[in-house]
């Protein structure tokens, strides 16, 4: 992960001295940058001009203006994710709070620390269906881990200081602060709140840790399945491999959690996304005990409630996790509650023991990973993302940040690219478009001295690829490859799957996205057969600044699994 600024301490008179009188706006801003916050991501709104004039005397925080409230959000979503510190995003009232709301969904279902400043209409028009006005605790109750409405100025430290520790822990998600337009004109004497510090699961107990050590040593076939935020910091991708290694234990990762374990070790069981290979999902079931740490085993990663089953899961499940509320939701499970990373640290210390038979389940679990990473060219010659993906895998920088969008594309990064455990995989989760220009932009800002390499489709590109002007204008040199294949792909599979050759509703007339992205001062290039791939792919990689390749997909080739002409044969 890249570092973000660390939280100002304050000295003692600064901090618990009697406060002078000041703007509510100014005290705000101080307040998040005495939170360690020197980047937001906004989209201006008359609403908290306040804020905004706040922010122009600011020497600590960095504004980056966005072309939308959802680009906006995504960016915060983006850096949260390669920090690890709450995102920040500040969108006006009404229409401006809806649109960065998808932003708020994603970071509910990814477990990504967020706050987001909304304004608000003045206190006195509350309740009176004002212009743009919005209830905003109704609006994103089922979104938000919590929603403040700061009606007395004075409580603005309060208020910061909570949302901060609320957004962290004990799973991370989205907080919404909302700001009235008047009360951040408002003058208050109000002293900056010292960093709160974020509740997060302790160490397990020795009892836990023997007892885990025991069950895996007399199981023939266990499976770990890790995942969550905690554990794809440093420190916790090397108590993964520490624990992998000591016990011999298979390890299978999380939607979109790819890069925490290398993928080319013998312990590496794949990654649960979509559609992972028949044999893969088959072995995975002969597993008889099953190991999540740090995972809240979500919809995708079990494949579907499957892996383990739900509510009784056919082997023993041990589920790791500081959070109890997710312990139990949906598996009978021994839950151990507990820091995921000081538990694997804690394992790794205890000596492994395994049976004989543990070799040859290592390579049954490892094998259909390695056999499905190396890309071969279609038969029919026609040009698939595996031709780009297999060029990345030779060509990117060992500790690149690889950012997808949703989409079927995003499959062949996944299959054909063997992470290093050094690179950072930012994607989606929650599966929503649009978040792949924004995030990859927050990852370019944040993280100035690494490749970030972005994989996008036709879909999501004219959805937020309007960000593009943003990475141009504060120097994000980000490298998109865009799938064009003229088609909403994943849904024109599952049309292709219900609807046998009845399309309707999932078409795409598309732009030269080359000569788009010149438009906004980027590199502009394009693939149009596999032949180009590598020598294209280079070329993008050695610009020095944000580069837009389109990359001219055969819609035959709808996903790395399958075909248009397969589906329609099934």
């Amino acid at each position: 992960m890249c570092a973000p600024a660390a939280p100002r301490s304050l000295p003692a008179p600064f901090a618990w001295r009697a406060p002078m009188p000041r703007r509510a706006a100014d005290l705000l801003v101080d307040c998040l940058a005495a939170h360690g916050v020197d980047r937001i991501f906004c989209v201006p709104g008359e609403s908290y001009l306040a804020v905004l004039d706040a922010l122009h005397d600011s020497n600590a925080i960095e504004t980056i203006v966005c072309r939308h409230e959802s680009g906006a959000g995504f960016m915060a979503v983006g850096d949260a994710k390669v920090t690890g510190r709450p995102g920040i995003a500040f969108v006006s009232r009404g229409p401006g709070a809806t649109n960065a709301s998808i932003a708020v969904h994603v970071a509910e279902q990814d477990a990504v620390p967020l706050v987001l400043f909304v304004g608000q209409v003045p206190r006195g028009e509350i309740g009176r269906r004002s212009f743009q006005e919005i209830d905003y605790a109704k609006t994103f109750a089922d979104m938000a881990k919590a929603v403040h409405l700061v009606h007395d100025p004075v409580r603005i430290p309060e208020i910061v200081a909570r949302a901060f520790v609320e957004a962290q822990a004990p799973t991370p998600g989205p907080v919404v602060v909302v700001l009235p337009e008047d009360m951040l004109e408002e003058r208050a004497e109000a002293a900056v709140v010292e960093p709160m510090g974020v509740p997060r699961g302790g160490p397990p107990s020795a009892e836990a840790v023997s007892e885990v050590a025991a069950l895996l040593a007399g199981a023939e076939r266990p499976l770990v399945i890790a995942g969550g935020p905690g554990v794809g910091a440093a420190r916790g991708r090397a108590a993964l491999l520490a624990a992998s290694e000591a016990h011999h234990l298979p390890v299978a990762l999380s939607f979109k959690r790819q890069d925490y374990f290398p993928n080319t070790h013998p312990n590496y069981a794949g990654h649960l996304g979509f559609k992972i290979p028949k044999v893969a999902a088959e072995r995975y079931g002969r597993a008889d005990l099953i190991l999540a740490v740090g995972t809240r085993l979500t919809e995708v990663t079990t494949q579907g409630y499957t892996l383990p089953a739900s509510p009784v899961p056919r082997q023993p499940l041990v589920h790791v996790l500081d959070d109890p509320c997710h312990i139990g939701r949906n598996y009978a499970a021994r839950g151990v509650v507990a820091d995921p990373v000081a538990f694997l640290e804690a394992l790794a210390a205890v000596p492994g023991k395994a049976p004989v038979g543990r070799a040859a389940w290592l390579r049954a679990l490892n094998e259909p990973v390695v056999n499905a990473m190396a890309w071969a060219a279609p038969a029919d010659g026609l040009l698939d993302m595996g031709a780009v993906a297999a060029s990345l895998a030779k060509r990117a920088e060992r500790n690149a940040i690889l950012v997808t969008d949703a989409g079927n594309f995003s499959g062949w990064l996944h299959r054909h690219f063997p992470f290093s455990g050094e690179h950072l995989l930012v994607g989606c989760v929650g599966g929503a478009m649009g978040l792949g220009m924004p995030a990859s932009i927050a990852a370019a800002l944040r993280c100035p001295g690494r490749q970030v390499i972005h994989f996008l489709g036709d879909g999501g590109a004219l959805m937020t690829g309007g960000e593009l002007a943003t990475a141009v204008q504060y120097g994000a040199k980000v490298k998109t490859f865009i799938s064009n294949n003229g088609s909403y792909g994943t849904i024109r599979m599952h049309q292709e799957a219900a609807y046998k050759g009845r399309v309707h509703g999932t078409g795409l007339r598309n732009p030269d996205f080359a000569r788009w992205a010149e438009s906004f001062g980027a590199r502009g290039l394009a693939i149009a057969s596999i032949a180009e791939a590598d020598r294209v792919v280079a070329q993008a990689l050695a610009h020095d600044g944000p580069v837009v390749v389109d990359v001219k997909t055969a819609l035959e080739h709808i996903a790395p699994f399958t075909t248009i002409a397969e589906l329609r044969r099934a």
